[in-house]
């Protein structure tokens, strides 16, 4: 399945507006906007998620040392000092004896893995961990796509506030007109109700857009780890939707499969999850350690610098355990169910990768041909309210006639926007299925 659409040259469904050369990471700076460069970069290091993020690598980062510490050897001092109290009876006499005993010690232990179980969990952890780092590009990627989807959405809020304070102004006016034809006995009662009805509608639409607003740019302050309000300053004036380029780099399979941080995060658990068989296997085969106790003793605190009373022991051990109940072969069978579980996991995810990335670069390319309609459109409805202009002033045409056509080229430029900012979200669509969006620095930081 991977290797089939590794070896394929292009997407299936790439169009003449891409190419296979390989993308850029930071996608964004394409769409030439600075200050949304500005906010994704600052997210990167500071959103709530990434720092979540780098959280799990530290946590996988210290498991793997805790795991790397079984192929050494453990040591410990001790100093005791008890009290004895020893009855008669003991003795073979009818007194008592009481002292106290002094006892520093050193023991060490080492267990040899013969048979390669640490290892195994070592390599577990040490895949856990490259996941952990994986999960980090993910995040990054998720949070620029989502970051820039609020900033396309915020600019066409914005210009369509202002074309719909715009259409306020000719709704008002085409409620004037409708009231003077009423009262002059030209026109009925009619067409001055529904120029209300159709200003009150814009001054909703105003409203609710207004509200949009507010709500959007407090959404890319949180998105960016701000509170919200904190880039009122920064993205409270207007300005373009960003357009993306003519041609767009999308690669191919092959580094899309590369790119993207869940496949090599699906893929660093299936590595886990076999090494976690092979760490289960090795419980069925004996454990071969040795401990080793060197210390002193004595009744006087003298006595622990005497050689005399220097005490040593070593104890070679092999334990094997030969009857468990089946306890190891279960648990070999449900690692085993655990790695059959991470690699269908993976599949799945190989696959919705591929699919993501093929669908939306069907959305992209038919947005593109839309987004040229909607343009055709604007202009053709500017064309019909300038010669409907021309008619008024000829005196063929009414005032109302003209504004009537001045508010379908103030619609028709709303739809056009409404593509270009569709046209801008499916391009962003399109870099998130390809896996970009997070610093290529976040995978050589993999644990060694």
């Amino acid at each position: 399945m991977a290797d089939t659409a590794a070896t394929r040259g292009s997407f299936l469904r790439a169009d003449a507006g891409t190419s296979t050369a390989a993308p850029t990471a930071r996608w964004w700076q394409a769409l030439g906007d600075p200050v949304l460069d500005q906010v994704i970069e600052t997210a990167l290091t500071s959103a709530p998620d990434v720092q979540a993020a780098n959280a799990r690598i530290a946590q996988a980062r210290a498991g793997l040392e805790a795991n790397k510490t079984a192929l050494l050897p453990t040591a410990s001092v001790s100093f005791a000092v008890p009290y004895v109290n020893l009855p008669g009876s003991i003795l073979g006499n009818s007194g008592r004896e009481e002292f106290h005993a002094y006892a520093p010690g050193f023991d060490t232990s080492w267990e040899i893995d013969l048979f390669g179980g640490t290892r195994r969990k070592i390599e577990a952890a040490s895949a856990r961990a490259e996941a952990a780092q994986a999960g980090l590009a993910d995040a990054r990627v998720t949070l620029s796509a989502e970051i820039a989807r609020a900033y396309v959405s915020l600019r066409a809020k914005q210009a369509v506030l202002a074309l719909t304070d715009r259409q306020a102004a000719i709704d008002s006016d085409l409620v004037s007109l409708a009231r003077q034809r009423l009262a002059g006995g030209t026109a009925p009662e009619q067409p001055l109700a529904q120029a209300r009805a159709q200003l009150a509608q814009t001054e909703a639409d105003r409203a609710k857009t207004r509200a949009d607003i507010v709500v959007l740019i407090d959404q890319i302050a949180v998105l960016a780890g701000r509170e919200p309000g904190a880039l009122d300053a920064l993205l409270s004036a207007p300005n373009a939707v960003p357009l993306p380029p003519a041609d767009v780099a999308v690669g191919d399979p092959a580094l899309l499969l590369r790119n993207r941080p869940d496949i090599r995060m699906a893929e660093r658990q299936l590595a886990a999850a076999n090494a976690d068989v092979g760490a289960r296997v090795a419980d069925k085969y004996p454990k071969i350690s040795f401990t080793g106790l060197l210390g002193t003793g004595g009744q006087n605190f003298a006595d622990v610098f005497k050689t005399s009373s220097l005490i040593g022991l070593a104890l070679p051990q092999i334990k094997w355990s030969l009857f468990d109940g089946g306890r190891v072969n279960a648990q070999i069978r449900s690692a085993k169910g655990a790695y059959a579980e991470a690699e269908a996991q993976f599949r799945g995810t190989v696959l919705k990768a591929l699919q993501d990335a093929e669908n939306s670069l069907t959305r992209f390319g038919g947005q593109r041909i839309a987004y040229g309609k909607a343009l055709d459109s604007q202009a053709q409805a500017a064309r019909a309210h300038a010669l409907q202009v021309q008619r008024v002033q000829g005196g063929t045409a009414s005032r109302s006639d003209a504004l009537t056509a001045e508010r379908q080229a103030v619609q028709a430029e709303m739809a056009a926007i409404s593509a270009r900012a569709e046209l801008t979200t499916d391009f962003v669509a399109v870099e998130k299925a390809l896996g970009l969006g997070w610093a290529a620095q976040a995978m050589e930081e993999a644990p060694k």
